[in-house]
């Protein structure tokens, strides 16, 4: 069975769900709570704390063999020897000089972001990004441009970046269950809610043209 080198909420669903366990009972096996692991089936690019890889690690050893050949079935279900990387589209979605910000719950501390989504094996960026952005935000918004695409340096993710154009809908904060806020953040003012270093340069770019 492939050694996991970081954890993500996909590839622990799949741990739990090689094991046959319920929310409640792989929480217990965890000792975490049960929203923890059902935010792992609903944001997959999740990557959780390090006590909770450590967690993860060893109950990935105690697998049986059953549970470990179901385990590898999951993360390649297609028989390759490894899983394709995980995905995600970005939005960045601008409305004269805002820019849109969700503020996610995390398992250390709140955290201000784009919004954001998991693109499936033959899915496109461009349309994850604009359906995630109205599932998490209400805003209606159109791709104008893609920005690039790099392997994100906090999660080990594939990001694609989309460059999107607001087009209608009043910003709320549609998913309470993953998201404690949503704001249109001025261009000028965003490096206050996120740390220069943390934004794709590419993002940074365009932002700054139009600030």
């Amino acid at each position: 069975m492939d050694v996991i080198e970081t954890w993500s909420g996909q590839h622990a669903a799949a741990l739990q769900a090689a094991m046959r366990a319920t929310n409640e009972e792989f929480a217990r096996l965890l000792g975490v709570a049960v929203r923890t692991v059902a935010s792992w089936h609903a944001t997959p690019a999740t990557i959780p704390r390090r006590e909770i890889q450590r967690a993860l690690d060893t109950l990935h050893e105690k697998a049986t063999p059953a549970e470990r050949r179901r385990f590898d079935a999951l993360l390649h279900p297609d028989g390759a020897a490894h899983a394709q990387a995980l995905r995600v589209a970005i939005a960045v979605v601008v409305r004269g000089r805002d820019v849109l910000l969700v503020c996610r719950r995390g398992e250390d501390a709140l955290a201000w972001q784009f919004p954001a989504g998991v693109v499936k094996p033959g899915g496109s960026p461009s349309a994850v990004a604009v359906q995630e952005t109205l599932a998490e935000t209400a805003v209606h918004c159109t791709v104008r441009q893609h920005l690039g695409t790099r392997v994100h340096p906090q999660t080990g993710v594939l990001a694609s970046y989309e460059f999107c154009e607001y087009l209608a809908g009043e910003a709320r904060n549609v998913d309470a269950v993953e998201n404690l806020d949503t704001a249109w953040v001025p261009i000028s003012s965003l490096t206050k809610f996120i740390p220069t270093e943390r934004i794709y340069p590419p993002v940074l770019q365009a932002l700054e043209a139009l600030a």
